[in-house]
Formats: structure tokens, C-alpha cells, sequence
């Protein structure tokens, strides 16, 4: 399985909204809570669309080679 650019982006997003959202939390700035929580659910979203992209072209990949 290969990687692509959207998989990459979407678990960096993920994971600066992780630290984003604790540093909020550390603060007891919500606002800066909540930034975070959005960043995460976005990186998810474009992680997400990154595997299905993967998948696609696997299963293409694969339906070539039938015979």
C-alpha cells in the first residue's frame, strides 16, 4: 500500500490539532481548545479521502492484472 500526500497532510493536521487543543486546555483558552479540536477533525477528513484515494487505486491496480 502506498502513501499519499493527503494521508501525510491529514495525520500532520491531526496531530498539531492534538497539541493545539492541549495547550488550550493547559491555558484554559477555549478558544484555542476548540481551533484544535476543528484541526483534528479536519486532518481526519483529508487522512481519510487520502486511504480512499490508496484504496481505489490498489483495487484498479488489481482489476489490470485479472486476466
Amino acid at each position: 500500500m502506498g502513501i499519499n500526500k493527503d494521508q501525510v497532510e491529514g495525520r500532520a493536521k491531526e496531530a498539531a490539532g492534538k497539541v493545539q487543543e492541549a495547550a488550550g486546555k493547559a491555558t484554559g483558552n477555549l478558544g484555542t481548545e476548540v481551533k484544535g479540536l476543528g484541526k483534528q477533525a479536519t486532518g481526519a477528513a483529508q487522512a481519510k479521502y487520502g486511504d480512499a484515494k490508496e484504496t481505489i487505486k490498489e483495487h484498479n491496480r488489481d482489476a489490470n492484472k485479472r486476466p
